[in-house]
């Protein structure tokens, strides 16, 4: 097999205490592939990887390879550069095993991240004529774990071990360990796939990540419940807890559906669902783009079955729409074997990598889960007390969610009124439809309804909104009404209204509101004309 070392030759690993964990990072890139190089040149220069770090196969074009591409084409030019390179400590032998990989006897590695850049094959197909049962413990011998069908990636988790039985999942020994052993870290290589529709969004993944890590994350929280099994609403339930300790605005969605596409979905920077084929709702509205640093995680079976199409599955289209990490399953996982949505959040929460965050929340390895993102990105780099004392240099469009983040940890230290002290002070200092609506839902919640108008009456200035403006404005006109401002509630409606880009389910239900304004607005004339454009074919 050829392997191309885009420099000369690897430096001897072993990270000193001042260096950076990315003198240790490996970038593995498909060499027939110009873009799959052009990403992993990207990413060397963006994390100030070693270019001697960076490593290019030849490898077939297709997301799907066979067991005996993987292994000749893959996995032993990629093992036996590292061995000799020094970064796995292992002895060779003259064996191969029953898959044609080299029996090695294997004592470690020096590894942080294994970077696998788009152009290198996403899964391996299922070999029937591989299949056995041999070593296999007990309980995967049931009908469905008798499949050597997976992820890539999961299988290179384990290029510093020798010789593992590919019928069946591997246990992760990261899985919920708090305090790995330097055993159990030499046993598993952390990998991280830059991947996505176009080479422009894969390159996105490292970019947003970079700005995220100098800002810290800003956005709102959205925990979408309601699936299949008590067991994930569990996960999601206990992370919609993790969210609101951190103080994170944001919303929970019990509903057994999906979200809705009129939901609420401003700057989404942190987004857990289930249980849907293909990306759907409020992701699909129009030039819906995630804040940078955004996470999402949407669990189903075949999220990351392709990561090329920017409208099939969750994954790819996610990274379409310009999330900065996400995880997902090339073949059906079953659900003990997903990523944990609580468990990444507490790793994350806690100043970790993605890297290490996602193999702490993921149970099995040689099996279907895929981890799309920079695994040296932290998210909790900044700190939120950093984040706030720097507040005038965070970006205007996502400033005022550290404001509600701070409203927030005010309001549980019971500061309630420091809090609105604060939103009103935003308020003064520049006007915002997120602050605003904030303050009016507090008043409402309290019964001032008349005080709740007053704090979102400027919104019938607003001549044109953005379209995740959409859901907040609708909610301000509803307050409005509430508040016994009906008239300014049907100005709103209007500017709403005049945009030509309004999915057809959102105009349909939000012209039915619209024509209740205008009845509360003693305006029979326009809600006659809502009540036929809601009629139109």
């Amino acid at each position: 097999m050829v392997l191309a070392l885009l420099a000369g030759g690897f430096a001897r690993p072993g990270l000193c205490a001042d260096e950076s964990p990315a003198a240790s990072v490996i970038i593995l890139a498909n060499s027939a592939d110009p873009d799959s190089l052009r990403l992993a040149a990207h990413y060397a220069a963006a994390r100030h990887v070693p270019v001697e770090n960076l490593v290019a196969l030849p490898m077939p074009p297709g997301e799907t390879i066979s067991w005996t591409e993987f292994v000749g084409e893959i996995w032993q030019p990629l093992q036996d550069a590292l061995v000799l390179r020094g970064w796995i400590d292992a002895i060779s032998t003259p064996s191969v095993d029953t898959i044609g990989r080299k029996k090695y006897v294997i004592v470690g590695h020096h590894i942080a991240y294994l970077i696998v850049c788009r152009g290198v094959p996403l899964r391996i197909a299922d070999d029937p004529s591989l299949l056995s049962t041999s070593a296999l413990p007990a309980d995967q011998l049931q009908s469905q774990f008798r499949t050597n069908q997976g992820a890539v990636d999961s299988e290179l988790s384990l290029l510093a071990r020798s010789g593992y039985n590919i019928n069946g999942w591997v246990p992760n020994p990261l899985f919920k360990n708090e305090h790995p052993t330097p055993f159990d870290l030499s046993d598993i290589v952390k990998v991280g796939r830059l991947d996505g529709p176009t080479l422009l969004d894969a390159e996105r993944l490292v970019d947003n990540a970079l700005i995220a890590e100098r800002t810290g994350l800003l956005g709102r929280s959205y925990v979408d419940l309601g699936g299949p099994a008590l067991e994930g609403d569990q996960w999601l339930g206990a992370a919609a807890t993790q969210l609101a300790a951190l103080g994170f605005d944001g919303d929970v969605d019990r509903a057994p559906a999906t979200m809705l596409v009129t939901a609420r979905f401003d700057a989404p920077v942190l987004y857990f669902g289930w249980y849907a084929g293909d990306l759907n709702g409020p992701f699909t509205l129009p030039h819906f783009e995630f804040p940078p640093g955004a996470i999402a995680l949407h669990i189903h079976s075949f999220s990351a079955q392709t990561l090329r199409s920017p409208t099939e599955g969750w994954c790819g289209p996610l990274v379409a729409h310009g999330v900065t990490a996400t995880m997902g399953n090339v073949f059906e996982p079953y659900l003990q074997f997903t990523h944990r949505p609580d468990l990444l959040l507490h790793a994350l929460a806690r100043g970790w990598t993605l890297g290490e965050a996602a193999y702490y929340a993921l149970p099995a390895l040689s099996w279907q889960g895929v981890l799309i993102g920079d695994p040296l990105y932290r998210p909790f780099r900044v700190d939120f007390s950093e984040q706030w004392k720097n507040r005038d240099n965070l970006p205007s469009s996502l400033a005022p969610y550290a404001v509600l983040r701070e409203m927030h940890l005010l309001d549980a230290g019971k500061k309630s009124s420091d809090a609105l002290d604060i939103a009103h002070a935003s308020m003064d200092e520049s006007p915002s439809l997120i602050i605003g609506l904030a303050l009016a839902q507090r008043l409402a919640g309290a019964g001032d309804a008349a005080g709740a108008a007053r704090e979102v009456a400027f919104a019938r200035f607003i001549k044109t909104f953005r379209p995740q403006e959409w859901a907040l404005a609708v909610e301000a006109a509803r307050l409005l009404v509430a508040g016994g401002q009906a008239p300014w509630a049907e100005e709103v409606f209007k500017n709403l209204l005049a945009s030509d880009d309004l999915p057809p389910a959102a105009r349909a239900e939000w012209l039915s509101a619209a024509k209740d304004a205008a009845l509360a607005a003693h305006d029979s004339a326009q809600a006659g004309q809502w009540e036929l454009d809601s009629s139109a074919p």
